[in-house]
């Protein structure tokens, strides 16, 4: 056994098992209520520069595939479990969550009791911490924690944007296609879609297809001019990591393109429509990270079970008349859901690709097809 530890900003030390790489690591330790879909969450961009605890005890027990991905690697800075299952039992399982952990040098934490580090994180805060299994003094760590970035006025977007425009031909895989209404229908006409990445779970672009567009995704610095030149009958902006506040050349992007084409906008891509329509955002607590976060639909009164991974949050109080709310989170009230008044634009402040996690948001691909059919010349 290599023995690791996590340290964090305000003294607090777990020592446990190491698993996956070797190394150390800093970053904002979170944790995420999912009880399946490590693999999915391993993989989201909107991680980057997390250390991230599951509160499910045993990890790993469906081991990994290489189909299940969000992306084309991990992107968390760390991962912290309660036990990291010897047994990886699966059909579609090609190997052990360790050694995907260790070919992409990820460090993992086991063996410590996660819901005493959880409950610490919900009382104080996420807080600043350093994993390693490299350095085991305590005090030293201690004191690394204390002095690393954290997430707070970061550009981590551009640590994960893509290099390159592409296109996407890829759609639903037949395990999401079981659970997911639109894919039995059929569309007529095809409709063109940029995608905005600001480091985009590919579920979701897969979602845009199934829904009947042609995508085109564009990195998340692309200007209005180069997103207009695609010609799209609409534009989505995706989620992604971080603070979304130093985000100026997305903001100012946004800014050029609402009332000019249909935009939908999801997580970190909420937070910036909210910011271009001129409302403010704030970190929360310790945020929300999970496959069972209630959202209530304002205007159907439907409660949704949502998938949702951010830490912050659009502040209600700084809402212009323009912006309604549409939807909220039924854990603290705050805003879930936007929609413009005066322009096609609206936005989620979670996710309804699911992947994994619950489908009933998935009509909100639907309502963005109707809204660029709707606004269609």
């Amino acid at each position: 056994m290599t023995t690791a530890k996590l340290a964090l900003e305000d003294g607090t030390v777990f020592t446990g098992e190491a698993f996956g790489a070797t190394g150390e690591v800093d970053g904002e330790v979170v944790f995420n209520t999912s009880m399946t879909g490590y693999q999915e969450i391993l993989t989201d961009p909107s991680y980057r520069g997390q250390i991230v605890t599951m509160t499910y005890p045993e990890i790993g027990n469906y081991g990994v595939n290489d189909e299940d991905v969000e992306s084309g690697k991990p992107h968390l800075a760390g991962f912290i479990v309660r036990e990291n299952s010897r047994i990886a039992s699966n059909f579609r399982c090609d190997r052990e969550l360790g050694e995907y952990l260790a070919e992409h040098g990820i460090v993992g934490l086991a063996g410590i009791d996660t819901r005493a580090l959880v409950r610490r994180i919900r009382i104080h805060g996420a807080m600043k911490g350093v994993l390693s299994t490299t350095d085991l003094d305590d005090a030293s760590l201690v004191d690394k924690a204390k002095t690393s970035p954290g997430l707070v006025g970061r550009d981590l977007v551009k640590e994960v944007l893509p290099e390159q425009p592409r296109g996407w031909n890829e759609g639903l895989s037949k395990w999401a296609r079981i659970a997911d209404e639109m894919s039995s229908e059929s569309y007529s006409e095809q409709l063109h879609v940029v995608a905005l990445d600001f480091g985009m779970k590919w579920n979701i672009a897969r979602h845009l297809q199934e829904a009947g567009c042609r995508v085109t995704i564009l990195p998340g610095t692309a200007s209005a001019e180069e997103v207009l030149a695609q010609n799209p009958d609409g534009v989505f902006l995706s989620n992604g990591p971080g603070d979304p506040e130093p985000l100026d050349y997305a903001i100012n992007t946004i800014q050029n393109l609402l009332g000019k084409r249909p935009v939908f906008g999801i997580c970190l891509g909420h937070q910036l429509f909210a910011l271009a329509s001129g409302a403010k955002t704030f970190k929360l607590r310790f945020g929300h990270r999970g496959a069972n976060q209630p959202v209530l639909n304002v205007e159907s009164t439907r409660v949704e079970i949502t998938a949702q991974n951010h830490g912050f949050a659009v502040e209600e109080d700084t809402l212009p008349e323009h912006l309604e709310i549409t939807h909220r989170n039924l854990n603290d009230n705050t805003i879930a859901g936007l929609r413009h008044r005066e322009v096609p634009a609206f936005s989620v402040q979670y996710h309804p690709e699911a992947s994994s996690g619950p489908h009933d948001s998935e009509y909100l691909f639907r309502e963005f097809r109707e809204l660029m059919t709707s606004c269609h010349v």
